[in-house]
Order: structure tokens, then sequence, then C-alpha cells
């Protein structure tokens, strides 16, 4: 765990790599209630062929906070995070909140962004605003565990590895609750429609077939949205598809890396 500054401000990021990678990095980008820690098994994976990256938005985990944060500014600091760390482009692949970061990073740095994989996430959520209300009231009134404890079970399937829901609530319990004050807005109420249709690299669609809460139809409506996107729907997995299923996940990101070119 590594913190380092950056034109945006203080980031807090995981890395793992070989000794000497031969393939583009990585950069992985978490959800509203996570942070870089979620996407440890995709660390350990990717980590033996290249870079990997996990990376906190300002105000989460080891970030520092900026104040009115929306989603263009957590993609502006991904952006500033890879000048940092000396990296002229990588492959973006973003959850859910990080799936809108992902896209906003396509659109404001198209060159920075070797591909895309946007995982249960959307251009716009039809039931947004709702759920934005409904996640800041929950949290003024019970607190970020509380939190937690209520919206756990929407977010894992059944059969999710052992340990995995205990973890999912820690990790939300200890968000800065300004700080998912704004990552709820940036990710609830974005509206990325324009900018989807703009996406001109190779693009990855993966959603959990057991999606609460950006359930497969957004997903697919992505697919039509971006010219060239392909669909893989990860059986079994809730809207934390990367965690649920790490073996699935991996292999269709292993697929879906394998057929690019990656010129630095």
């Amino acid at each position: 765990m590594a913190t380092i500054d950056t034109s945006e401000g203080r980031i807090g990021y995981l890395e793992q790599s070989p000794a000497a990678p031969n393939d583009l990095p990585i950069l992985f980008l978490h959800g509203v209630g996570s942070d870089k820690r979620v996407w440890q098994p995709q660390l350990d994976h990717f980590g033996k062929a290249r870079r990997a990256i996990a990376a906190d938005y300002p105000g989460y985990g080891n970030s520092a906070f900026k104040l009115g944060a929306g989603h263009d500014d957590y993609a502006k600091a991904m952006v500033a995070l890879l000048d940092a760390l000396e990296i002229k482009r990588a492959h973006i692949c973003g959850l859910s909140l990080g799936g809108v970061v992902a896209i906003a990073m396509a659109s404001l740095a198209p060159r920075r962004c070797a591909s895309l994989h946007i995982a249960d996430s959307f251009a716009l959520h039809p039931e947004g605003e709702a759920i934005h209300d409904r996640s800041l009231a929950a949290a003024r009134e019970l607190g970020m565990r509380g939190l937690a404890e209520a919206r756990v079970d929407a977010l894992i399937a059944p059969g999710a590895p052992e340990g995995l829901r205990e973890e999912v609530i820690d990790t939300m319990a200890s968000i800065d609750p300004d700080a998912y004050v704004h990552g709820a807005k940036a990710v609830w109420l974005a509206d990325q429609r324009r900018r989807v249709e703009s996406i001109a690299i190779p693009t990855l669609i993966t959603c959990g077939s057991e999606d609460k809460i950006t359930p497969p139809i957004l997903s697919i409506k992505l697919v039509e949205s971006i010219p060239g996107a392909r669909l893989e729907i990860i059986q079994g997995a809730g809207h934390l598809a990367n965690a649920e299923r790490p073996d699935d996940f991996n292999r269709v990101s292993d697929e879906f890396l394998s057929n690019l070119n990656e010129k630095p």
C-alpha cells in the first residue's frame, strides 16, 4: 500500500508487478462503497504479467479529500496518477462507479486508455436519482457501518466466497462519510450517454447475472451504444463480480486482453 503526490493531490494505490513486465499496465477503479482493496484478486492475477494498479479516488482510502469532486474529477485524478507513475497508456478496468470513471477517462484522455473493461455499470441508471437519495438518507440515519449492513445482501449473490460479506461491510464502514456523499452523486446521477457513443477503443462489458444494483439490461444498453463492444455475463455473480467470481472475471479479462495489440 502506497501513496504518491500528483498534480491532483495525494493518491493512494496498490501495485503488483513482475520484475520485467512486457505488457501494458492495467488500472483498476473501485465502486462507490469500496476502495482499492476490492481488487486484490485481480492484482494477484494480473500482476504476474504486467503492472497491475488499484487506486483510491479523492477522499477514499489513502487519497486526499477534494471538496465537490465528481466523476470527472476522479478521472482527472486517475490520469494524474498515471503521470506520476510514468505510465503513458494503460488498460482501464472499472466496476460500478469505476465504470463511470472509466468512461470519463476515455472521454477526457482517450490517448491514455488502451482499452476499457466496464463492469457492472452503466451510462445512465434509470433509478439513479432514487438510489442516490435512499443511499444518502440511510448513511445519515444509520452511519456508514449501518448502511453497509443494510446494503450488503443486495450487493453480493448467494454463494459468494466465505468472508466476502464481512469484508464488504468493513470496507464500506471505513469510508469517510463526506467522500461517500461525493461518490454517490458521481455514480448515481451520472449521465454519459453521449460519451459512450464516442468511445473508439476496444471495450469489454461484463455484468454479474444476479446483479440487482446494475442489472444486465444496463450492460446490454452499453454494448448497444459503444461501437464494437463485447458483452460477457459472469454467471452466479452479483454486483461485485470481480470479488464474487474472481476466476471467471479474470478469465474473461484475459481473453479480452489477449486479442489486443498492446503497443505502448
